[in-house]
């Protein structure tokens, strides 16, 4: 239960509706998917700005958790669910997996009009795989186009200075960044992955604030959201234990049975089956976001590392869940790497997000490394690697150079099936200047970046 604090704290965060709409880079983005499709479902984690970003473009809206309309919602969607869908449009569908039915509806509706930009769904969970065919008799292909947003990067909380585009690095080979520098210190992007991307923390009155909402969301989740979620009641203290130990292994390739025998050390008699239930369930409401392998042919199949990488949608999470504070990381800029290496993830899938951007990683037997591999939607890709100081940046080129050697000698031997060679080596920072070294890689600070 929270304390009178807490909850003046969070009505002072959530009543005000004359917050100013700061840009997101889904804006753009959102806008080329409703100019090319009938409808959008924009999915991602609670309280990330879904609904305030489809509303800028919306003409008319229907609020499906709208506890006073909720029982007239359900009476008509048992008699004839299109009839929620008149309105002026896009029409905005908020948190629509609340009707699931209404998906073979919009898809419906968008043949028969055969017109783009007609609907905008948001949701924070998807549904259940099980049960999705109950509901769901159409996969919406060519119809529903689909764009995950995210918490706020640094860009968009107005904590970067733009100074750097990565649409223009990708684009012009000898881009000049020589010289640009950031304007946030550590300890201000300390605090920014403490507070994490969430919207209303930027318009919270004081730090004690902003740093709550994380604390908020993260209580919300284990409390009600991770059953809600599809009806199956499960135990906040697993949860929470889960959260925590992830948070521990941010960023690294622990694997899931040492993440599942650290829980069972905290709690005794979580099955494996229970276990894996609760992931899908962190996984299907958009907080644990594990990266991938990249595992191209440079090595032997056997040499490369497979296992994903683990995860948040936002460092604040971890944090929260470890209970650790901006004073803390301070003095531990050790645990304030792995902080700072998600909160850089996040912030370049935002980044990319119109350019279809997704994100790998690459770690082989022989400890070579590429912290992140951004794949563009067109095949052009960048090698990262994250490092918060100078020390440790000449380790993380030569990593880079030698990942890229390795693809020109497989291209020498293997003539038919060429690897293209890295469009972009980046080692992004927390220092102050950004810069192209003599051997091509460049060093950007995290806090010069945008879109």
């Amino acid at each position: 239960m929270w304390d009178l604090e807490k909850n003046i704290i969070f009505a002072l965060i959530y009543t005000n509706n004359d917050m100013e709409y700061l840009k997101r880079t889904a804006d753009e983005y959102l806008s080329l998917l409703l100019a090319s499709s009938g409808a959008v479902l924009v999915e991602g984690p609670k309280w990330c700005g879904k609904t305030t970003t489809a509303e800028q473009q919306s003409n008319s809206i229907i609020r499906l958790q709208d506890p006073d309309m909720r029982e007239k919602y359900q009476a008509t969607i048992a008699v004839k669910p299109s009839l929620l869908l008149a309105g002026d449009t896009p029409r905005l569908i908020d948190e629509w997996q609340e009707a699931p039915v209404l998906w073979d509806s919009v898809r419906a509706m968008v043949d028969k009009r055969n017109e783009f930009g007609l609907f905008i769904m948001t949701g924070s969970n998807s549904i259940d795989p099980k049960k999705r065919s109950e509901y769901v008799k159409h996969s919406g292909s060519g119809r529903i186009a689909r764009m995950q947003m995210l918490p706020m990067s640094l860009y968009e909380s107005l904590e970067s200075n733009g100074k750097i585009s990565l649409k223009k690095l990708f684009d012009v080979s000898d881009l000049d960044i020589d010289g640009i520098t950031s304007d946030r210190s550590v300890e201000e992007l300390i605090f920014a992955a403490c507070r994490g991307g969430w919207p209303a923390s930027l318009h919270a009155k004081f730090d004690k604030a902003k740093l709550q909402i994380a604390k908020n969301y993260v209580r919300t989740v284990c409390s009600t959201d991770i059953s809600t979620i599809d009806g199956v009641k499960r135990n906040e203290k697993v949860v929470s234990t889960i959260l925590q130990s992830y948070a521990r292994n941010i960023s690294t390739l622990t694997k899931k049975s040492v993440v599942f025998k650290d829980v069972n050390e905290h709690l005794e008699g979580v099955s494996t089956t229970s276990f894996d239930m609760y992931l899908d369930a962190l996984q299907r409401l958009f907080v644990i976001q594990d990266i991938e392998a990249w595992s191209p042919a440079i090595r032997s199949a056997s040499a490369i590392r497979r296992g994903p990488k683990r995860e948040f949608v936002d460092p604040s999470i971890a944090v929260a869940a470890l209970g650790l504070s901006p004073e803390a990381l301070y003095t531990d800029l050790k645990t304030f790497g792995f902080l700072f290496e998600c909160m850089a993830i996040r912030d370049l899938k935002a980044y990319s997000l119109s350019l279809g951007g997704s994100m790998s990683y690459y770690h082989d037997r022989y400890d070579l490394e590429a912290d992140a591999v951004l794949h563009l939607d067109d095949g052009r890709y960048a090698l990262i690697e994250f490092k918060l100081g100078s020390r440790e940046i000449e380790e993380g080129a030569e990593h880079l150079k030698e990942i890229k050697r390795l693809v020109q000698v497989h291209n020498l031997v293997e003539k038919q099936v060429k690897l293209r060679e890295p469009d972009l080596m980046l080692i992004i920072t927390g220092g102050e200047m950004a810069y192209t070294r003599p051997d091509g890689v460049k060093v950007i600070p995290l806090a010069c970046l945008k879109d």
